[in-house]
């Protein structure tokens, strides 16, 4: 590894070993990058230093920010972080907030003082968010004053974070406004110094850090983005997910300051908002999933978003009735994909000219894709199996033995269960786990079933997808009740209440389902394929009928 620029040595001294890590591929000739690099210097100064200084770079409801303008909101913030909170290089950075320029300009900040990015969803509770600021020993926090309430709960749980900064209420402004912040000289970071730990939900509902290098944020953009989505300067980005997914990140900061674009960042992203703000920005590129574009496609009549040239769908699968749908209606062609928070972003995917509607496509440029099966073997064309993939980016999970079971001789196994067929197409199949995704959300079935299992009325539970035509998937639950209560309609509700209350809302199940026993196997596990079995029979009575 390159010298680290990093004081605090966390982050690299909780990689995983060497022989447990993917093998990184770098033949593409774009992915090529010196020993010293800062992503935000690459992804914003560049920009500026190229005479786009006056350029639209971040727009809002709220404001609308130049290149300029953005790199000195980025150069203010990282002199707070540094001369007033006293950060240090490679110390995390807990982000929290809905997509806006502040929370954008806080990523930058972060990533040019040297420090590490530990975004959040703005959904999380303080239980949630006091595991993540434990397992990375996490300090610092910028937060927008109007989530405070769960930053507050999660301090006499999570002892370790003792400096935080709230704006919106003028106390990271007031510190911002300081004569002198303007200017801002980035950390000398090297090409491989932690710049970004994204947590995701694991199948044991544990979330896991998933570490990112300053050359990984440069990776995708050099790989899908230019080779694959082919953006340009005149480009409006805009789109519905968080930035604190990878998805979102890439597909709404990253890829348009890469490109010299611009981009629109909504706080509130419902399909409804989504159209609406598509039509006022004259917006081009859209990134959202499967779930939007079905809906958007009932509301067009009277809607104008004849400047839209691309979509992108990510998240989970696209249906080639949706896709099928959309070209008629738009004449665009979606964009199919798959990434991974362990990737970063999408590996697999299509440009317009060959992608195949129904398939996911092929291995964007600079990487590689095979099919295995459970021996790691490698398995011919339409048979299904485990998708296997490698390329400048993979994982490296933050001090975490679940490293040994995603990767695999060198090869990322994703979890999904794909096949490919003899043109090189991969088509998705199914998850291959127990993961359910909800409307492009990850949520682990397992950690429902715990904040269940805490309600005095459940005895057992167990939580799975149910497909749904809407969402694609719900999250059902099966309860066991204990003695001495009524399966009905209001202890449905009382239950999923008291889920919104413990862990993010949009984990909560949409469809309780009360039953006298769970399937298990002999030894007393518990068979969630049964029940997915059960919720699919389910599912497709209810369309039949």
């Amino acid at each position: 590894m390159i010298a680290s620029a990093h004081i605090d040595t966390f982050a690299r001294d909780n990689l995983p070993p060497a022989e447990s890590q993917p093998q990184f591929v770098f033949d593409l000739p774009d992915l090529q990058y010196p020993d010293r690099l800062n992503a935000c210097v690459e992804l914003l100064d560049r920009r500026v230093e190229e005479d786009a200084g006056e350029r639209p770079c971040i727009i809002t409801p709220a404001e609308s920010l130049t290149y300029a303008q953005f790199q000195e909101r980025v150069n203010r913030i990282a002199n707070v972080l540094v001369n007033d909170l006293g950060l240090v290089p490679g110390n995390r950075v807990l982000l929290r907030s809905a997509n806006n320029a502040m929370m954008a300009a806080s990523y930058l900040a972060v990533l040019k003082a040297g420090g590490v990015v530990v975004a959040t969803m703005p959904l999380l509770r303080a239980k949630e968010i006091s595991y993540v600021v434990q397992k990375a020993k996490i300090k610092f926090a910028l937060c927008d004053a109007r989530l405070s309430e769960e930053m507050e709960k999660t301090k006499p749980l999570a002892p370790d974070l003792k400096k935080l900064a709230y704006w919106g209420k003028g106390g990271l402004e007031t510190l911002m406004a300081q004569n002198g912040y303007e200017n801002f000289a980035a950390c000398n970071t090297a090409a491989d110094d932690v710049c970004l730990i994204a947590f995701t939900s694991g199948t044991t509902g544990q979330p896991k850090g998933t570490m990112h290098f300053h050359r990984d944020l440069l990776a995708v953009c050099d790989s899908y983005a230019k080779h694959v989505l082919r953006a340009n300067a005149d480009d409006r980005f805009i789109g519905s997910p968080p930035l604190a997914f990878t998805f979102g990140t890439g597909g709404l900061v990253f890829f348009p300051l890469r490109a010299g674009a611009s981009t629109v960042l909504l706080e509130k992203a419902t399909p409804d908002d989504l159209l609406a703000a598509i039509e006022r920005h004259r917006a081009t590129v859209c990134f959202t999933a499967p779930t939007a574009y079905r809906a958007i496609l009932g509301k067009l009549d009277g809607s104008d978003i004849s400047s839209l040239r691309k979509c992108v769908s990510a998240g989970e699968a696209l249906p080639k009735a949706t896709w099928q749908a959309w070209f008629d209606a738009t004449g665009i062609r979606i964009l199919d994909g798959i990434g991974s928070t362990e990737m970063l972003h999408i590996f697999i995917g299509s440009p317009e000219e060959n992608l195949r509607p129904g398939a996911t496509g092929k291995p964007v440029p600079g990487y590689q894709a095979k099919i295995v099966d459970e021996h790691g073997n490698a398995l011919p064309p339409d048979t299904p199996g485990r998708l296997a993939v490698r390329g400048p980016t993979g994982c490296r999970y933050l001090a975490d033995e679940r490293q040994k079971k995603y990767v695999e001789d060198g090869w990322n196994i994703t979890g999904d269960t794909y096949l490919y067929d003899n043109d090189g197409y991969f088509w998705y199949q199914a998850r291959s786990d127990d993961m359910i995704i909800s409307a492009g959300y990850n949520i682990a079935g397992p950690e429902v079933e715990q904040v269940l299992l805490a309600h005095p009325s459940v005895a057992e539970c167990g939580v799975v997808g149910c497909p749904d035509a809407e969402r694609g998937q719900i999250v059902k639950a099966y309860v066991v009740l204990r003695p001495g209560f009524a399966g009905d309609a209001a202890l449905t509700k009382t239950l999923q209440e008291f889920v919104k209350a413990e862990v993010a809302p949009y984990k909560y199940p949409r469809a309780v389902e009360f039953v006298t026993s769970l399937p298990k196997t002999d030894t007393g596990k518990l068979q969630r394929f049964r029940l997915r079995e059960i919720a699919s029979q389910s599912a497709g009575a209810k369309l039949a009928s």
